[in-house]
């Protein structure tokens, strides 16, 4: 017999995906021509800094027998896009994946559902929307059509906030697009602190976190520093680290033997819906304007934010903004057998620049650097 308090599976946190992913939006209660307008009306705007996307049916594809039926996956280069076609029907978890780079999710919703709603009021699709009134669960604006005078009765009823929705006339393209900016904005992930402190220092030979350049333990000096940028701050280490650490919360590494990779892994299973800035303990010159710099150049749009290496021109993985949208794409290379963070960058969309100052990029690994970033810092000291 199995106790109440018996769990089959670990609790593990979940990202807050809709149908199809983050941040998506039925467009219902009109006709397919008008939800399809509005769509590329709002995609033609926004799309300049948003990765858009659009879901639909189609029931009269003519090419249909022109396609191999018995492929079970067929890919054909487009040239000017790529297409791919499946002989089985997708599931949430398939469309999760294939969605996950997208910041906007536009469906028709006389097709599909999706996590929240645009109403339109229409007369020629009054009773085609009262067949979907329970999928009205998040309604986000209503947009009334020409033909008609107000917002039906039934969608009041299904729709007890609807007095605090904002209404708008469909033709009203410009509120519409600046609805949908104002939606983006508020859909940015907040961004946490992980300071890389898990690593056994080999070929330093001591522990390289608990070195005081600037008169405290250089993870200590490193979460502080992130304090001033980040929402919440934590400590990345080993299960035998954590008792050494009383001033900042910790993730122990739960991806063990994975160094740095492991790391972010772990933060991401913490917190799936936060952005991660990652920064390494063995960066002494780094410092609070290089860390703003890093973040004002944040673009969210792409799965990571991160500075061009001065030593090899390749993207630095270790001061990095790591977005949600990461975290499936670097469990999907751990699957394939990499675990290299730097490959995850130069193999994705990711928006790399160059650092102000990038000597303030130099990590310490040998006693050899060490006494390098000594002079450097000493140096900086006399010039101030």
């Amino acid at each position: 017999m199995i106790s109440k308090e018996h769990k089959k599976h670990s609790d593990i946190a979940k990202p807050l995906l809709g149908n199809f992913g983050r941040n998506e939006f039925a467009i219902v209660g009109t006709t397919c021509t008008n939800i399809k307008t509005l769509a590329d009306n709002v995609m033609r705007i926004l799309s300049a800094k948003y990765k858009c996307a659009y879901v639909d049916a189609d029931h009269k594809d003519q090419n249909a027998a022109m396609h191999t039926q018995q492929a079970f996956v067929e890919y054909t280069d487009k040239i000017s896009y790529k297409e791919f076609r499946y002989a089985n029907e997708l599931d949430k978890f398939q469309y999760h994946q294939l969605f996950n780079e997208t910041d906007l999710i536009l469906v028709n919703g006389n097709h599909n559902e999706a996590a929240k709603q645009i109403v339109v009021i229409d007369k020629i699709k009054e009773a085609s929307l009262l067949k979907r009134i329970d999928q009205l669960k998040n309604v986000q604006l209503i947009l009334l059509n020409e033909n008609v005078d107000g917002i039906f009765d039934f969608v009041k009823e299904a729709v007890p906030n609807w007095q605090s929705i904002s209404v708008l006339s469909l033709n009203e393209t410009d509120n519409i697009i600046a609805f949908f900016e104002k939606q983006m904005e508020q859909s940015i992930p907040v961004l946490n602190g992980l300071v890389l402190a898990g690593g056994k220092s080999v070929r330093m030979g001591f522990d390289k976190t608990k070195i005081e350049w600037h008169g405290k333990e250089q993870r200590d000096f490193m979460a502080d520093i992130l304090k001033e940028t980040c929402s919440d701050v934590f400590i990345s280490c080993r299960a035998d680290q954590q008792y050494g650490i009383t001033n900042y919360k910790t993730i122990e590494d739960t991806f063990t033997g994975l160094g740095p990779y492991g790391a972010i892994l772990s933060a991401f299973r913490e917190n799936p819906d936060s952005a991660w800035l990652v920064a390494a303990s063995d960066l002494p010159l780094l410092d609070e304007a290089t860390l703003q710099y890093l973040i004002d150049h944040r673009n969210t749009s792409t799965i990571a934010t991160t500075f061009e290496s001065p030593h090899d021109s390749l993207p630095e993985p270790l001061i990095t903004i790591w977005e949600p949208k990461a975290y499936p794409i670097l469990l999907s290379f751990l699957a394939q057998g990499y675990s290299c963070p730097r490959k995850v960058l130069s193999n994705n969309n990711v928006e790399i620049i160059k650092a102000q100052h990038p000597e303030k990029l130099m990590n310490v690994n040998t006693e050899e650097e060490l006494i390098k970033a000594k002079e450097l810092l000493q140096n900086k000291i006399s010039a101030f």
